[in-house]
C-alpha cells in the first residue's frame, strides 16, 4: 500500500512537471526565425541563428519579456525565395508568431517583403541591402519591415567619405549581380558626385563566379586610382586574389559584408592591405573606453566565445552582431507594448538611443534601420587580421 502510495505521488509530480512545462510552452512568446542554414550563404545564416539562441537565452535567464519566456521557430529558408515565403506564411498563419527575425540574404528579403506587409507582423531582417525598407510603387510599402545591419547607402558614404579624405576620387566598380550587388552598385553610382568622386568603369560578375580577371583587366583599363567591389561570399576573395595574380597595383576596397576572417583565409597573402568598411565589432580593442557601445560589444564576445564556444567553428565577423540587435530591439519593444501587432509594431518603430553591437539605433517612420555613418569604421587587412585604419 505505501509503495502504491509512493508511485501515485510520483505519478502526481510528473503530472504537475509536464503540466508547467506545457503552461509556460503556451505562455511563451512566439518569434518566427528563418535564415540560410543550408545553401550558398549557410555561412552567415547558420552563426546567425546560433547568435539568435544566444540572444534568447539571455533574455530568458533575466526573467524574459514582462514575465514570459520567448519561444523561437525556426526555419531554414536554404537561399531560396519561394522557401522562404512559404516559411513566412507558416510563421504567420499556422505558428501565429508575435515577430519575424530574419532572412539572411536580400534576394529572399524582397520575396516576403510583401507576405509580411500583408500578414501585418513586425519583422526585423537581418539582410544587407536597402529595398527591404525603401518604398515606393516599385519596392512597395516597408510600414511591418525594419533592419538591423547598415543601410549599404550608409556603407557607401562611410566608404567614400574615406575615399575623399585619401584623395582617391577615381575608381572603378566591381559588383554582383545578385540583389545585393546590384544595390550596392546604385548607391555607388549615385552617391559619388556628391563626394566629388568620378566611376571611370562599372563591371559585373557572377556571386558564383569563380575568375574575374577579364572584369578586373577592363577596370585596370579604365585608369581609376581605386577598385571598389561589392558582393558577399568567397567572391569577394577571388577578385582580391585575381588582382594579386594579375599584378593590378590599386588598392581595393571591398563592402561592409566583408568584414570575416573567412575572407582573408580564402584570399590569402593577397588580402593584405585591403580596406573596407565594418562594425565596430571587429576591432573593439580598439575602441576608446568612452565609446558606448565597448562594453556591449565585449559582453557579446564574451558570451560568444567564452560562454558558448561558437568561435570555435564561425569566428566573429562584421555579420556576428545583427540577430542580437534586432531581438533585443523587439524584446524591448514588447516590454513597452506588448505583443499586440500595430502596438508592437510602433514601439519598434520609436526606437532611440538602443546601444547595440552594431551601432547606436535611433530608428524612424522614414528609416526603419536608424544607423548612421558613425556606426562604421575603416578596418584594413594588415598581418592576416583586421586592424582599424586611423
Amino acid at each position: 500500500m505505501k509503495r502504491m502510495n509512493r508511485l501515485t505521488a510520483v505519478a502526481v509530480a510528473l503530472m504537475l512537471v509536464f503540466a508547467g512545462s506545457s503552461a509556460a510552452a503556451e505562455d511563451a512568446i512566439k518569434i518566427g526565425a528563418f535564415f540560410d542554414l543550408s545553401g550558398p550563404a549557410a555561412f552567415i545564416g547558420t552563426p546567425t541563428r546560433l547568435v539568435a539562441d544566444m540572444v534568447v537565452d539571455k533574455i530568458n535567464k533575466a526573467g524574459g519579456v514582462n514575465g514570459k519566456p520567448i519561444q523561437l521557430i525556426i526555419g531554414d529558408t536554404e537561399g531560396d525565395p519561394a522557401k522562404a515565403v512559404n516559411i513566412a506564411k507558416k510563421f504567420i498563419y499556422k505558428d501565429k508568431v508575435a515577430a519575424i527575425i530574419g532572412p539572411t540574404r536580400t534576394g529572399t528579403g524582397m520575396a516576403v517583403k510583401k507576405i509580411i506587409h500583408s500578414g501585418q507582423v513586425p519583422t526585423f531582417m537581418t539582410v544587407g541591402g536597402d529595398p527591404v525598407i525603401m518604398g515606393g510603387e516599385k519596392l512597395g510599402p516597408f510600414d511591418w519591415v525594419f533592419k538591423s545591419p547598415q543601410r549599404s547607402s550608409v556603407a557607401v558614404k562611410r566608404l567614400y567619405m574615406y575615399l575623399q579624405e585619401k584623395g582617391l576620387t577615381k575608381i572603378a566598380l566591381l559588383t554582383a549581380s545578385d540583389g545585393f550587388g546590384k544595390d550596392g552598385g546604385r548607391w555607388l553610382t549615385k552617391l559619388a558626385p556628391e563626394f566629388g568622386i568620378e566611376v571611370v568603369a562599372q563591371e559585373a560578375f557572377g556571386p558564383k563566379d569563380t575568375d574575374m580577371t577579364a572584369q578586373l583587366t577592363n577596370a585596370k583599363n579604365a585608369g581609376p586610382n581605386a577598385l571598389v567591389v561589392w558582393t558577399i561570399g568567397p567572391a569577394g576573395s577571388i577578385v582580391s586574389k585575381n588582382k594579386a595574380q594579375l599584378g593590378i597595383d590599386l588598392p581595393l576596397f571591398q563592402c561592409h559584408g566583408l568584414p570575416d576572417p573567412k575572407y582573408i583565409e580564402l584570399a590569402g597573402k593577397a588580402s593584405e592591405g585591403d580596406r573596407m568598411p565594418a562594425t565596430k565589432l571587429m576591432v573593439v580593442d580598439a575602441l576608446p573606453d568612452t565609446d558606448p557601445q565597448k562594453p556591449v560589444i565585449e559582453e557579446f564576445i564574451r558570451l560568444y566565445t567564452d560562454v558558448y564556444g561558437y568561435d570555435k567553428q564561425f569566428p566573429i565577423n562584421t555579420h556576428s552582431g545583427y540577430a542580437w540587435d534586432a531581438i533585443m530591439m523587439v524584446a524591448n519593444a514588447m516590454k513597452q507594448a506588448g505583443i499586440n501587432a500595430d502596438d508592437l509594431r510602433a514601439a519598434i518603430e520609436q526606437t532611440k538611443g538602443y546601444v547595440g553591437v552594431s551601432g547606436i539605433y535611433n530608428i524612424t517612420p522614414e528609416d526603419h534601420n536608424g544607423l548612421d555613418v558613425d556606426s562604421m569604421v575603416i578596418v584594413q587587412v594588415k598581418g592576416g587580421k583586421f586592424v582599424m585604419v586611423e
